[in-house]
């Protein structure tokens, strides 16, 4: 018996996790709502959304009329009282966000570098944590819950093609990341991949509410790659599933691009923007971050042209790739392009794929991220959320452990 009382105790835990997700995902929604999202009686999802509502969690917005019977009160989550901070550490910037309970960002920081040594992606961190800090304190009654990180596998690597100094990737080899940064102890931190932190960022912020099986891939200063598969990010047992890096595609046709007798390129050396970078400098084009494509510089159109049809072309040769193995509903594209170029590339994508005529896959539909630069830095953020108020804190991305956080949200809101 006390076995079953045990199970008991955990399907409640599980189940006020699981409708607080969906309170997440819909953004508001009824009791009537939520009992169906969770295939669970009214009568028990009325005691766990009172119990939600007494511990500050959810609130009362408002009501919705032109139905049968009553009106139906509707809850949405409250954002005022919990905080998170998500830190991306990128090859060429580190950038840091505060974000609210329900999933909003309240304030962000960029601290830019040449490259990422270790002193100085600490030093604009503790800067932006500090800055955080002070921002919450300030605040009645609200705390930072947790902090996630999103940086590259492999950070220092690469050197070559963008000009790092040669120990770059030694110095990072013994940085433990959980305990790099001035955060207090009793605060739990989280450390994932930065393409796989953008994935989560759509899963529960954007595309996530239309997809539930999807391949999120990121065009930054490398392709990177996040896989999501019944509504969870798949990590794998090493942590490194959805690389798309590696993924071998035809050679590039650019002219700045060296040729070569191999038979297949990476994606990395085709779909990233340190070969755009690269491309827009051999024709006299000097910039060294993207946005400073916006407005577009004299001279830049054709080489940029040049460039995102090279992209397109690997890009759609990917999905096919993708689409082969795995059975999803979308690709994903996101990029720290300007919008409006992020647009133009993913038309193309959209027109090569098209025109591939492939045979033997069931065709995804190939849409835009929502979230741009700061998917990132957005993923990171909602990874504490996640762990610690998600449906499954057991276990956030699959392949990957994590260590449970079981308990009553009741419980964790008076502690």
């Amino acid at each position: 018996m006390s076995g079953k009382g045990s199970n008991s105790i955990k399907l409640r835990h599980y189940n006020e996790r699981f409708v607080l997700d969906a309170v997440r995902r819909m953004k508001e929604a009824s009791k009537s709502d939520l009992a169906r999202a969770a295939n669970l009686t009214p009568a028990a999802v009325a005691d766990i959304v009172d119990g939600l509502e007494a511990s500050g969690f959810v609130k009362q917005i408002g009501k919705r009329f032109g139905q049968r019977g009553s009106p139906s009160i509707l809850y949405r989550l409250t954002p005022e009282r919990i905080y998170s901070v998500g830190i991306k550490i990128g090859r060429r910037a580190l950038e840091a966000v505060l974000v609210d309970f329900a999933g909003e960002i309240r304030s962000r920081e960029t601290h830019e570098y040449r490259y990422p040594a270790a002193d100085m992606v600490l030093r604009g961190g503790n800067t932006a944590l500090a800055n955080f800090r002070k921002l919450v304190n300030s605040l009645e009654e609200a705390s930072i819950v947790g902090v996630g990180i999103a940086s590259p596998y492999f950070l220092g690597d690469w050197g070559d093609e963008l000009g790092f100094p040669e120990d770059i990737g030694g110095s990072w080899a013994t940085v433990d990341l959980e305990r790099f940064f001035d955060i207090d102890p009793k605060t739990p931190v989280f450390v994932e991949n930065d393409a796989t932190s953008a994935a989560l960022a759509e899963l529960a912020q954007g595309i996530g509410s239309r997809y539930r099986d999807f391949m999120h891939v990121s065009i930054d200063t490398f392709v990177g790659g996040g896989l999501v598969q019944g509504g969870k990010v798949h990590t794998g047992p090493h942590g490194n599933s959805a690389a798309l890096g590696p993924l071998p595609v035809s050679p590039s046709k650019l002219s700045s691009v060296s040729r070569s007798s191999a038979k297949y390129q990476s994606l990395l050396h085709r779909a990233s923007i340190y070969v755009l970078v690269n491309h827009l400098k051999a024709h006299g084009i000097d910039i060294n971050r993207v946005r400073e494509l916006d407005p577009l510089p004299a001279g830049a159109r054709e080489p940029l042209l040049e460039w995102m049809d090279d992209c397109a072309e690997a890009l759609a040769e990917a999905v096919i790739a993708i689409t082969s193995i795995i059975d999803i509903e979308a690709i994903v594209l996101d990029s720290i392009l300007p919008r409006s170029i992020h647009q133009d590339l993913l038309a193309r994508v959209q027109a090569q794929f098209g025109s591939a005529n492939a045979v033997g896959i069931i065709a995804p539909d190939i849409v835009s991220g929502q979230f741009g630069p700061e998917a990132s830095p957005l993923g990171a953020a909602l990874l504490p959320f996640s762990v610690l108020f998600g449906p499954d804190s057991g276990v956030l991305m699959i392949g990957k452990d994590r260590t449970k956080l079981p308990g009553s949200l009741a419980t964790f809101a008076a502690g």
